[in-house]
């Protein structure tokens, strides 16, 4: 017998997930990419942290790339606080500073869990709605 490998777990997990749950899938992985930037930055491993703060810019740039800024009123602040953080992460990389990157994490993790409420809201209302915020995902 055969049994499935994480990695086809992960597929079938991302493939079936709702444009809100990916978005939440995203702030996931961009919040434990910056902590493990802290964690590398704080022991001085340049390399391990400049690789996870790339990761990290990856996300927002794709993040900012998906967003439909005319789908609600707040579209375009979003795209603008995307744009920041890109360029804070560009700073908390080339400078080497923790405190960069804590910055980032503490304006990431309230928009997580704004994220995952949408998505939770939505798994139990059914279609989602400009009001919702969910509809800045293309």
């Amino acid at each position: 017998m055969t049994y499935p490998s994480t990695n086809d777990y992960l597929r079938e997990t991302v493939l079936s997930a709702t444009p809100a749950q990916l978005v939440t899938m995203l702030y996931d992985r961009l919040l434990l990419d910056l902590a493990r930037a802290e964690a590398a930055q704080s022991e001085e491993n340049w390399v391990a942290a400049g690789a996870h703060l790339l990761h990290a810019q990856d996300i927002i740039t794709e993040l900012a790339n998906s967003l439909d800024v005319d789908a609600w009123a707040g579209g375009r602040d979003l795209l603008a606080l995307y744009t920041y953080l890109g360029s804070r992460l560009i700073a908390a990389n080339v400078q080497r500073d923790v405190r960069i990157t804590r910055e980032c994490s503490e304006h990431l993790g309230p928009l997580r869990w704004a994220w995952l409420a949408a998505a939770e809201g939505l798994a139990s209302s059914g279609t989602p709605t400009a009001e919702q915020g969910i509809a800045v995902v293309a």
